[in-house]
């Protein structure tokens, strides 16, 4: 039987829609499977994209028994499984954008990542910031040219936004859209302008997404180490018809395919994006530390006690279920601890839970959050303002700043131990 080691064997590597595939089709016909390897399989020079259609040819002695195969196979596309196409740095073209020079807008977590690893991979960057801004100050001492937005835009190939979603379309239509035209690039790093609409590109220019899935100091900081973070990539307008190509370029410089690449689309990743920061991973979770501590220091547990509890120990458990899933957790923790897992979780977050979701997702889907959001920062975002310092009394950062103040460990970049550090203002997907 011809496996995913046979593979690697003669330096050829399907993709994991493919790998997928073979381990579904190697299920359902146990040792009568066998490939007929193809001379361009087995002697095939480098990584090619052509590598999955080499592998549909080495299928057609299955179609007689089972032609759902090849219809489920799909180059470029997804199974009916929905498992994502995935490139890696055999699939990009460095030099696709050679020559040209990329301009990059935001000099925040993402800007100044991307604008630094593009230029150390070797490509003309510059950085379109206000020459006022303490932001343009940074990028000039990092080594990088600072130009007017404006400016900037004129010259570049590549325009790629990085300033925060609520006001990209302002951005766009007073600096970017006057210097937007046909065989230009627009690129974002997330999909709200373009998918809700604030932003509207010519239909001569090629739009696309390359979205690290991870901080902007994160990428930089593994970059730098020799490695990468994953990204998305997805493709809204190909005027050029090598958008694609262009797209995973940029994601070769940010250094993106050394770790793998994520087909997607704008809507995907921006729904998806907006519903896990909103039910899980920013409000869902701090709304759920904020009720157990509440819950104990109402019962009459001390409130030191109860921000270990919920709170602090948090980042044990993420920690172990970022590096091995929900079963590295489970096995790591008592059997006490694992079985109220198993037991009382659902009762806490169960179907009413879920309902809320659906109707979060909905209210996302339907373009609602958006226009709320829009809306907000319209008016001055009075009402962000208020939720913000509302949550900044409450009591668990009050009780956590002074426990922080005891774990030296973590003041080292604090020149106040015993208080909490004044966050700094951050630019969303900056």
């Amino acid at each position: 039987m011809i496996t995913a080691l046979s593979f690697v064997e003669r330096k050829v590597e399907p993709s994991y829609r493919i790998h997928r595939l073979l381990e579904r089709i190697a299920g359902d016909h146990g040792d009568t499977f066998r490939f007929s390897m193809t001379k361009s399989l087995c002697g095939g020079k480098g990584f090619t994209n052509d590598i999955d259609m080499t592998v549909v040819e080495s299928l057609r002695s299955l179609v007689s028994t089972d032609r759902s195969v090849l219809r489920n196979l799909r180059y470029g596309k997804t199974t009916g499984e929905n498992v994502a196409t995935i490139f890696y740095e055999h699939n990009a073209n460095p030099s696709a954008l050679k020559g040209k020079t990329i301009a990059i807008f935001g000099y925040g977590s993402q800007g100044h990542a991307q604008a630094q690893n593009l230029r150390d991979s070797g490509y003309n960057v510059i950085v379109g910031l206000d020459p006022q801004r303490s932001s343009a100050q940074q990028a000039k001492a990092d080594g990088m040219t600072v130009l007017p937005p404006a400016e900037a835009a004129k010259r570049a190939d590549w325009i790629q936004i990085l300033t925060p979603d609520e006001t990209q379309g302002d951005f766009y239509e007073s600096q970017i859209k006057p210097a937007l035209h046909a065989g230009k690039i627009l690129g974002v790093s997330h999909g709200f302008s373009i998918h809700f609409k604030t932003i509207i590109p010519p239909k001569d220019v090629d739009v696309v997404m390359i979205a690290p899935k991870s901080p902007g100091h994160l990428l930089r900081r593994v970059y730098t180490e020799g490695r990468g973070v994953p990204s998305l990539l997805a493709i809204h307008q190909d005027a050029s018809g090598r958008a694609h190509e262009y797209a995973l370029c940029y994601a070769y410089g940010i250094g993106s395919t050394r770790a793998g690449v994520l087909q997607t689309t704008f809507k995907e990743e921006t729904e998806s994006d907006l519903f896990g920061e909103q039910a899980v991973l920013c409000g869902g979770l701090t709304s759920l530390i904020k009720k157990g501590f509440e819950t104990l220091v109402e019962a009459g547990y001390a409130p030191e006690i109860a921000y270990f509890e919920c709170l602090h120990e948090m980042k044990l458990i993420v920690d172990l279920i970022y590096e091995g899933g929900l079963g590295r957790m489970r096995y790591s923790i008592s059997n006490t601890a694992e079985y109220g897992d198993l037991t009382r979780g659902e009762k806490v977050v169960g179907d009413e839970t879920r309902k809320a979701m659906k109707e979060i997702l909905a209210r996302i889907q339907d373009g609602s959050f958006a226009r709320e959001w829009i809306e907000e920062n319209k008016k001055g975002g009075k009402n962000f303002a208020a939720l913000r310092e509302k949550e900044k009394q409450h009591q668990v950062e009050q009780v956590g700043a002074k426990l922080r103040g005891m774990m030296s460990w973590l003041q080292k970049d604090t020149k106040k131990p015993g208080l909490a550090q004044k966050p700094e203002a951050k630019v969303v997907n900056a």
